[in-house]
């Protein structure tokens, strides 16, 4: 339902990428808003990756799923870029979506064109842009000094998950593309997260220019917290360890909300989480004068304990 008129649209950009994109996207869609998502572009694996080494190109995954979120769901094309081939020399694993966003890229020469043609073809609604168009590595030095690079050696639970993550680096160090800093510097609203912190979140703020572009912005600056540890990377983290890791490399004092999910999901659906050693992000934020932290209910825990996109999107539209 649309609550706002074309007067007061509240221009709202998204910063992150992976599956917490997508859910606060298919949220915020419903609403007379100006969108816009800001996508990392460091994965590595699966088809994604596998296309990167294979063409160069940047791995176009995260994109993919944040058009999808924006465009129409009835629409038949939004089915094909879903579609993945489950066998086939070569095809196996793909995603036509990723498959065809290669094609756009070879074609126009360049990452923001091939996501603005793919943009018209789905019909979404607002835009997706590329934080960077510079190719780079995800790299992170753990506590013990040991160099983990690559965004899925980092995402997958390592069997030394009882070492944290010290410091995130992008290697070599790229430029935040020009259309993703104008659009911050234009917000309204500029909403980090959800995501996976330190691959999905955290690597688009690294980007240089990002973090100066969001200081900048007079925009009200949102962080939305996980619902859900992650072995690996946030292991014991409650939600002040999550806004620490942000304001480490955000700086303090940018962010003015902190959006908590205060609904601990149920015993049956905690055990799904016990044999990934995932656990619920105890909400144990306080408001101070510089963080006013909002806990509230926005569970979506009929399968998985993620967050439920109408009450993450009314949550933030409503944010004064």
């Amino acid at each position: 339902m649309n609550i706002y008129n074309s007067e007061n649209m509240q221009k709202i950009v998204v910063i992150g990428g992976g599956t917490g994109s997508y859910t606060l996207l298919r949220g915020l869609k419903k609403y007379e808003t100006e969108l816009t998502a800001i996508v990392s572009m460091m994965d590595s694996g699966g088809s994604t990756g596998r296309l990167r080494d294979e063409f160069g190109f940047l791995p176009p995954g995260d994109v993919r799923r944040c058009l999808l979120a924006l465009s129409p769901d009835t629409s038949s094309l939004r089915n094909l870029f879903e579609y993945r081939f489950k066998k086939g020399m070569g095809l196996n694993g793909h995603s036509l979506g990723n498959l065809f966003l290669t094609a756009l890229r070879d074609i126009t020469g360049n990452e923001a064109k091939a996501i603005e043609e793919a943009s018209k073809l789905l019909g979404i609604k607002g835009k997706v842009l590329p934080v960077t168009t510079n190719h780079c590595h995800l790299g992170a030095i753990l506590e013990n000094k040991q160099v983990v690079v690559g965004e899925t050696n980092i995402d997958i639970p390592r069997h030394d998950a009882e070492l944290k993550i010290k410091k995130l680096f992008l290697a070599p160090k790229p430029r935040a593309y020009k259309g993703a800093v104008k659009a911050i510097l234009e917000a309204d609203k500029i909403v980090i997260g959800p995501g996976d912190l330190y691959t999905s979140v955290l690597p688009n703020i690294l980007v240089s220019g990002m973090k100066q572009a969001i200081a900048k912005s007079k925009a009200k600056k949102i962080y939305v917290c996980n619902i859900m540890t992650k072995r690996g990377e946030t292991t014991n983290y409650k939600a002040s360890d999550f806004v620490r890791e942000i304001e480490k490399y955000l700086g303090e004092k940018v962010i003015n909300y902190v959006i908590c999910n205060n609904k601990k999901p149920a015993k049956n659906l905690l055990a799904k989480y016990k044999k990934e050693q995932a656990d619920f992000v105890e909400p144990d934020l306080k408001n101070t004068k510089k963080l006013r932290v909002v806990k509230t209910n926005l569970l979506d825990d009929i399968h998985l304990a993620r967050h439920d996109p109408d009450k993450l999107a009314k949550t933030i539209i409503e944010l004064k």
